[in-house]
């Protein structure tokens, strides 16, 4: 577990080649097919040689939601124990490993017809009335939904709609639940400016590579936009912005470097809640000592 630009995919593929191990990633941007340079996702090489499960899973115009992804990973744990071996989940989406943990309420599945009736009476009152209107259903969660959260929004009145029972009085009830207890190691950084550097540094690679060009092509897709989750991933949304003639090359690139250091800050907030016994900083992880501390306390677990 650990904030961007940490260095969790390198330190987990090290892992996986000496334990018996299989990576799954709780990553919310990973799960996209076609977005590659922006999600600072593995290589096809370094993906066929360390093999991820959940990268690569769904198109764009799709959608993943918390629930899929435990419904998901209970099958791939079970098939992994089958085989012999550990899951290792690495990743940064914290709600994913909330929900994982935690477990989650039993919510109906998404109906994009429903979706875009909802979308449409948007683009019509705008999404602070549809919020006002949320509040008259359901006060507790509009309490907690920000007037211009387009996706909460939407997925709130989808559920009323479709159940007839409120967001908040159905997430009262856990009703999913993995009952694992993991094992957390967590790459932590003591030095935040060498962090914002080096997310400086990985924007621009990512520009030299083509993310202009990765965007301008799910850009031209009719069935894409900006209200979906896949295009609300960290500078993916600045550079569409830049195409649309919103922001100048060099705003793109001060609000992505922006973006994704307030993801990051996100991130250590609730690393900060978990328990500290294996905390590494990620800043230090090329010293033998700290790869040995880490790799003695994984053979401690296949004993």
């Amino acid at each position: 577990m650990g904030a961007t630009a940490t260095g969790k995919t390198d330190l987990a593929i090290e892992i996986a080649q000496r334990f018996p191990v299989e990576l799954i990633s709780v990553d919310s941007a990973l799960i996209y097919r076609n977005m590659n340079i922006g999600t600072a996702k593995p290589s096809a090489e370094v993906l066929l040689a360390n093999p991820h499960f959940l990268v690569d899973i769904i198109d764009p115009a799709q959608h993943y939601s918390a629930w899929d992804f435990v419904s998901d990973t209970k099958k791939l744990i079970e098939q992994i124990v089958n085989r012999g071996n550990l899951p290792l989940f690495v990743g940064g989406t914290m709600m994913y490993f909330h929900a994982l943990e935690q477990g989650l309420n039993q919510m109906p599945m998404a109906d994009q017809s429903l979706r875009n009736q909802i979308n449409n009476e948007a683009e019509v009152l705008g999404w602070p009335a549809m919020h006002q209107k949320l509040k008259a259903i359901d006060s507790v969660s509009a309490e907690k939904i920000k007037r211009n959260d387009s996706q909460r929004i939407q997925r709130a009145l989808e559920v009323f709609q479709i159940s007839g029972q409120t967001l908040s009085s159905l997430q009262a009830i856990k009703s999913i639940n993995n009952n694992i207890d993991p094992t957390k190691f967590i790459l932590n950084v003591q030095d935040r400016q060498e962090l914002h550097k080096r997310i400086e540094q990985r924007f621009h690679l990512m520009l030299q590579n083509g993310l202009i060009e990765e965007v301008e092509a799910l850009k031209s897709r009719p069935d894409l936009h900006l209200n979906m989750p896949s295009m609300r991933c960290v500078g993916y949304r600045q550079v569409w912005q830049y195409l649309e003639g919103q922001l100048k090359y060099d705003e793109m690139i001060f609000k992505s470097i922006v973006a994704t250091r307030q993801l990051a800050k996100r991130q250590m907030t609730w690393l900060r809640k978990q328990p500290q016994k294996n905390n590494y900083d990620c800043l230090n992880l090329q010293h033998n000592k700290i790869k040995d501390a880490i790799y003695t306390r994984l053979g401690s677990l296949f004993i």
